[in-house]
């Protein structure tokens, strides 16, 4: 416990506004919405489990913050982020907090996440453990390990999607689902849509800095047809799901869609794609939240 009051020093020493830049509030959305449709099937199934289900969102959250901030980190560490980045700023590249405090502030992160997680660990036992673990290592090999970006997409969409949904429901039931499954697909390939965009605007300079991701390995138009593929199929699961009704509220998402959809395919990767990158992260938050509402009402 000493070592946890030495270390929120850190969040006191360089100011709010830039702690807050540096956790990228936006890109949340991402761990917490997989979490509330878990939380939403286990409340229907008469399952739900308060304190679980609150333990799986911190810890998610957290894992989402440290994998940001090491991002941050590693990315200034490896010379990707520079002064011609186009992207939102980069708190360390910006010199608005040093890359010392950002890596202590990452590894903290990720101990608050574990730490939350014995709960969860305590209850539902060894998967939680090894989802834990790999949800840790894959949020710091994304960005320590440049070379091997082309995997993100495929983790982003797993560990984002059926393995968020599914465990937050597996950690209140204590069993596995098919629905849970399948609902936590669509929340994985939207995620994956905005790490998609994310790498579409800095594809010029991932590619100076030997960052291979997809878009780097394959091209824009790879890229631009990815962002299609993804949010085009994340619509077509929920019918597989025949238990509720109204959960397909979710459906009317397309429409908020569209524009982005357009812009993506009429613009050429710039700073335009910070407002795509914005509309693809509400998707997501409007998704699931209509989605689980629609499967409480039935």
């Amino acid at each position: 416990m000493h070592f946890l009051k030495k270390e929120s020093l850190i969040f006191q020493n360089s100011g709010i506004k830039s702690w807050i830049i540096a956790i990228r509030p936006k890109t949340l959305f991402a761990s917490f919405c997989p979490v509330t449709v878990g939380g939403a099937i286990a409340y229907a199934d008469g399952r739900f489990h308060l304190p679980s289900f609150l333990f799986a969102l911190i810890s998610a959250v957290f894992i989402q913050i440290g994998t940001n901030l090491a991002n941050d980190y590693y990315d200034f560490i490896h010379k990707i982020d520079t002064s011609e980045r186009i992207g939102p700023v980069r708190v360390v590249q910006a010199g608005l907090i040093s890359a010392d405090k950002v890596k202590k502030a990452f590894i903290f992160c990720f101990l608050l996440s574990s730490i939350s997680g014995l709960y969860l660990i305590l209850r539902a036992g060894i998967p939680i453990l090894i989802i834990g673990i790999l949800s840790i290592t894959f949020g710091i090999l994304y960005s320590a390990l440049p070379s091997f970006c082309f995997l993100s997409d495929l983790a982003v969409a797993i560990f984002f999607g059926p393995v968020a949904v599914s465990g937050t429901y597996y950690v209140q039931a204590l069993s596995i689902e098919r629905k849970a499954v399948i609902a936590g697909i669509p929340p994985g390939l939207i995620s994956t849509a905005i790490l998609v965009v994310n790498n579409l605007r800095d594809m010029e300079s991932d590619k100076k800095a030997g960052k291979r991701t997809l878009t780097v390995i394959f091209g824009k138009r790879f890229g631009k047809a990815e962002y299609f593929f993804l949010i085009l199929s994340s619509f077509f699961f929920p019918f597989l799901l025949k238990e509720r009704r109204y959960h397909l509220m979710c459906e009317a998402c397309i429409l908020f869609f569209i524009p982005s959809l357009l812009r993506i395919y009429r613009k050429d990767p710039g700073p335009e794609y910070n407002k795509i990158l914005q509309d693809t992260s509400f998707l997501l938050f409007a998704y699931s939240m209509l989605f689980s509402l629609g499967w409480i009402i039935g």
